[in-house]
């Protein structure tokens, strides 16, 4: 986004836009000029002429460094250069743009709309998920296209339905994010488009994480690429009093990192005080799933310390139109507290951002940097903090080996116990109830599936204090704590508490809750006066003395394979399902447990088109009689179900 205020000196070169060779049109200029850009980043002043110069570029730069105009400009110019020679026919597409979300797509065509409108002739157009097809497909009939921006899915999509569009002279392709658009999920889309683009072609691969997508050049097309390696030099204290020694980050050099290590039953108590501490401040709050977004994003409003506070939640299971009012909405505020998942961790660039904060670390540590880079953009400072539990400290030393240094910051100290003002909530209301333990079991759930399973040990998840953390009144019987005794210790349970008693403040919902169980209570009466209740068998009084006999190692270990085995081949049948289209994805991941899971919503809905058996980016083979071998286990194995052992 444009930015009239010229940023830090630091973040910029001498070389202004016009210094540039080879050299740009007076038109883009003009609109570089209006928007405020007069000298080059130093991604910008490496990567402009590389590409101006039929070279293939792979840039790697820090988030915030300014890759967005880096990759625009010559794409403009080269689409200008190419209509120059010969005006482009109604429906021949001369550039592509494809980024991973629907936000990031969204930011980067209104970025580029004051470039594209210096372009005679030329129509433009957004392609994202979460817009009728019909009425897209209907314009580009009409009226044609000549530039596309946007998602994989939707992209692929648009591609597969129309064969009027012709890519034989396509100049220029953009993948922003690469990284994330070559890993799990998005291979097919990609390949297939790439398949279908003329290899004569200039391809530029931009991320602030490459080391996934630099593995994958050959397959996104790039010729002999040309690679761009853009750092900052992170100040990291010495052994030695205030002395600082200089290294190589990862991170924007504006950006002050911190952890927090605090226990999780005082987690949200924690939060609340820093809030309050920054109540003027413009914060983004990162959590680990949608679930726990719709919770917090009801809890938080309610707590005393935070009244008057504006509260935006933000989340990939949210409507399109909703999303985009949200991110509106929380961009145009001076102060403000976003709450939202990895759906805007990536690219998006809000303006007036002072705080990141990960209260939930990602499960993908790659991520762990694009989310403290939506504050210090372009050199401008900002401030970024992650909690963690005591038993999560090693996540620290971790970030450090990966460039990514991080200070200690202290809890607060007499802080206000927020929990009982959360437990009241949900006593008042239903609603508060059910989202805190729909909340509670998904990050749960997400919690096991973190890349650093080494440090993220889920069977190690304090459920207690986690549990008293959330406010909850009662821990959810879940088969992880029941099966894995997962320790409940901390939680401080509540007397005399009948949760069916619990209305919902939403008169509607309640009536229907009500009519619910009255349809129940009588559907069940019935079956009790049709079937009337067998007798139990009464055990011969000699028995009741006679202790139950201790199952040996070896039968536990064959029941619990046999258990493992029924919930992989339940696994297998519901994704023939899937495949069969008898249910959708979003009936698939409810019934696999998925639902409300970490940022794969983002990848869901920007794709709705995808089709093969895929889960979490690996395939589920049907299992063998192999498999069933004498002496076997089951375990969890990465993300693809269950692995012999």
């Amino acid at each position: 986004m444009a930015n009239t205020a010229d940023p830090p000196t630091g973040t910029l070169t001498s070389t202004t836009f016009s210094d540039l060779n080879p050299p740009l049109s007076d038109s883009v200029l003009e609109a570089l000029k209006e928007g405020g850009f007069v000298r080059c980043t130093p991604v910008q002043e490496a990567t402009i002429p590389l590409l101006l110069g039929h070279k293939d570029v792979a840039v790697d730069a820090a988030t915030g460094s300014g890759k967005t105009l880096a990759f625009l400009v010559p794409f403009v110019e080269i689409v200008m250069r190419s209509c120059a020679v010969s005006p482009p026919r109604k429906h021949q597409v001369l550039g592509m743009i494809i980024s991973p979300t629907r936000e990031l797509s969204s930011q980067i065509y209104h970025v580029a709309e004051p470039f594209f409108m210096k372009l005679p002739k030329i129509n433009s157009m957004l392609l994202v998920g979460g817009v009728d097809i019909k009425s897209e497909l209907k314009k580009i009939e009409e009226e044609g296209v000549n530039i596309l921006v946007g998602t994989p899915g939707k992209l692929y999509d648009i591609m597969d339905r129309l064969d009027m569009l012709d890519f034989r002279d396509l100049e220029i392709l953009i993948l922003d994010e690469a990284d994330r658009l070559l890993e799990m999920g998005f291979q097919k889309q990609v390949t297939s488009i790439l398949a279908r683009l003329p290899k004569q072609r200039r391809t530029g691969l931009f991320s602030a994480t490459q080391t996934e997508a630099v593995e994958e050049l050959s397959r996104a097309g790039l010729r002999n690429p040309v690679r761009v390696e853009v750092k900052t030099e992170a100040k990291s204290k010495g052994n030695f009093g205030n002395s600082y020694q200089s290294a190589p980050s990862k991170t924007p050099l504006g950006l002050h990192m911190e952890y927090m290590i605090c226990e999780s039953s005082n987690k949200s108590s924690q939060l609340v005080a820093f809030l309050s501490q920054y109540s003027s401040k413009k914060i983004i709050i990162y959590f680990m799933t949608c679930a726990c977004v719709d919770y917090w994003g009801v809890v938080l409003p309610q707590i005393k310390a935070l009244k008057g506070s504006k509260i935006t939640p933000l989340h990939g299971k949210m409507k399109q139109v909703n999303r985009e009012k949200a991110l509106a909405s929380f961009s145009s505020l001076p102060r403000g507290i976003l709450l939202c998942t990895d759906v805007a961790a990536r690219g998006l660039d809000i303006p007036g951002v002072d705080w990141i904060v990960q209260y939930d670390p990602p499960q993908d540590p790659n991520v762990f940097i694009h989310r403290a880079g939506r504050t210090a953009r372009i050199g401008w400072q900002g401030s970024a903090v992650v909690f963690l539990s005591p038993k999560e400290e090693a996540y620290v030393e971790f970030l450090k080996l990966r460039r990514v240094p991080l200070e200690e910051r202290q809890c607060s100290v007499d802080v206000t116990d927020i929990v009982p003002q959360i437990r009241h909530a949900a006593k008042e209301d239903r609603d508060v109830m059910e989202k805190g333990v729909k909340a509670f079991v998904s990050f749960v759930r997400a919690y096991k599936e973190h890349h650093c399973s080494y440090i993220f040990r889920w069977k190690e998840l304090d459920v207690g204090n986690l549990a008293m953390g959330y406010g909850l009144l009662q821990i959810p019987s879940m088969p992880e704590v029941k099966h894995h005794s997962l320790s409940t210790d901390g939680f401080c349970t509540i007397d005399d508490l009948d949760l069916s008693l619990i209305k919902y403040k939403d008169k509607a919902r309640e009536k229907q809750r009500q009519k619910a169980l009255k349809k129940k209570e009588t559907e069940a009466a019935t079956s009790h006066d049709a079937k009337p209740e067998k007798p139990k068998k009464k055990r011969d009084g000699n028995d009741a003395n006679v202790p139950t006999k201790k199952k040996t190692g070896r039968q536990r270990r064959a029941i619990q394979s046999k258990e493992d085995y029924e919930e992989l081949e339940q696994e297998y049948r519901l994704l023939k399902k899937l495949k069969k289209g008898v249910i959708d994805e979003e009936e698939y991941e409810r019934l696999m447990g998925f639902g409300g899971e970490a940022e794969e919503d983002e990848q869901q809905s920007d794709d709705e088109n995808i089709s093969g058996i895929i889960v979490k980016g690996k395939k589920i083979k049907k299992p063998t009689k192999k498999s069933k071998q004498k002496g076997g286990s089951w375990k969890s194995h990465s993300k693809s179900g269950l692995t012999m052992r």
